[in-house]
C-alpha cells in the first residue's frame, strides 16, 4: 500500500483543475457549493433557469480563482441534463463533479396540499436528481477517470416535521435512497456517490432567523435545543464536508448522506 499520502496529506482535498457541474447554482446552497469549489481552483459550470443571477455568481466565482461558464437550464428533462453535461464538455472537456443543488418546497399541510404541488416537489428533488446523476454519470463512465456525484439531503429524509413538509420529507428519503442504491451501482466504477445534508446555514433566504428579533429568538430557541452545537450554521461550516465529498479524499466514501447539522440528526 504506497503512503505518499502521507507527505501531503492536505493534497487529498485538491479539486484544483478539475470540472465541476453545480445545479441550482444561482440558490443559496448551489451558489455556495460553486464559490466553495471556484474557490479551491476548480472549473464550475453553472446551472439555473435565470441567467442574470447565475452571471452575477460567475462573477463571483472567478474572482475566488476559479473559471466559470454559465447555461441557463434547469435539470428537468433529460434533453437539459445533456446540454449541461455537453456545456462542461465544450467548455472543459471533462466532467469530474456533480453537485445537484437544485430543489423546492412547498410547505402545506396534506390535506390542503394539491396533487400537483407535490409532484412538482418529487419531480424538483427526486426526478432531477435522477437525471442529472444519470446525464454526468454517463459522461463519467466513458472517461474511465472516476468521478464524484453530490446530491442535496436533509435532516427531512432521515426525521418528520409537523408543519407540512410531507412532500419535502418524502422528496429527500428518496434522494437518500437514490444514494445508496447508486453508491451500490457505480461502486466499482471509482465514482463515488454521496448526500450532503446541510442543516439551517445563513444565507439570503434563512437571514431573519439570526436577526435579534421575538419572532426569530423564539424560532431559535426551538431549534436549537435539538442542536448539540448550540448554534445556527455558517456557510464555512459547508465547505469542509463539500471539499471531502468532491475530491480523493472520500475515495473509500460512497452511499452515505453526509449530515452537517451541528449534531441535530444525532439526537
Amino acid at each position: 500500500m504506497s503512503e505518499a499520502f502521507l507527505k501531503n496529506p492536505v493534497g487529498l482535498f485538491d479539486v484544483k483543475g478539475k470540472t465541476a457541474i453545480v445545479t441550482g447554482a444561482s440558490g443559496a446552497f448551489g451558489s455556495l457549493a460553486a464559490k466553495i469549489l471556484a474557490g479551491a481552483g476548480a472549473n464550475v459550470v453553472l446551472a439555473a433557469s435565470k441567467e442574470d443571477e447565475l452571471k452575477k455568481v460567475a462573477t463571483e466565482c472567478e474572482a475566488l480563482g476559479g473559471k466559470a461558464t454559465v447555461i441557463a437550464l434547469r435539470p428537468s428533462s433529460e434533453e437539459n441534463c445533456d446540454k449541461i453535461v455537453q456545456t462542461a464538455l465544450d467548455k472543459f472537456g471533462s466532467v469530474d463533479i456533480l453537485v445537484v443543488a437544485s430543489g423546492l418546497n412547498k410547505v402545506q399541510k396534506i390535506v390542503e396540499q394539491k396533487y400537483e404541488d407535490f409532484l412538482d416537489v418529487m419531480d424538483a428533488n427526486v426526478n432531477q436528481s435522477w437525471l442529472m446523476a444519470r446525464a454526468a454519470g454517463r459522461q463519467m463512465l466513458k472517461q474511465g477517470k472516476g468521478g464524484k456525484v453530490i446530491l442535496t439531503s436533509s435532516a427531512r429524509g432521515l426525521l418528520g416535521h409537523p408543519a407540512g413538509y410531507t412532500a419535502y420529507c418524502a422528496s429527500k428519503s428518496a434522494v437518500d435512497g437514490i444514494t445508496k442504491a447508486l453508491g451500490c451501482e457505480w461502486g466499482s466504477t471509482g465514482i463515488t456517490v454521496n448526500a450532503l445534508g446541510p442543516t439551517v446555514f445563513r444565507s439570503p433566504l434563512t437571514a431573519w432567523m439570526y436577526e435579534d428579533t421575538d419572532q426569530a429568538k423564539a424560532v431559535r430557541t426551538g431549534f436549537l435545543a435539538r442542536v448539540p452545537k448550540g448554534r445556527l450554521g455558517e456557510p464555512e461550516d459547508l465547505a469542509g464536508p463539500l471539499l471531502f465529498l468532491a475530491s480523493k479524499a472520500s475515495d473509500f466514501y460512497t452511499g452515505h448522506i453526509l449530515y452537517a447539522d451541528g449534531g441535530y440528526t444525532a439526537g
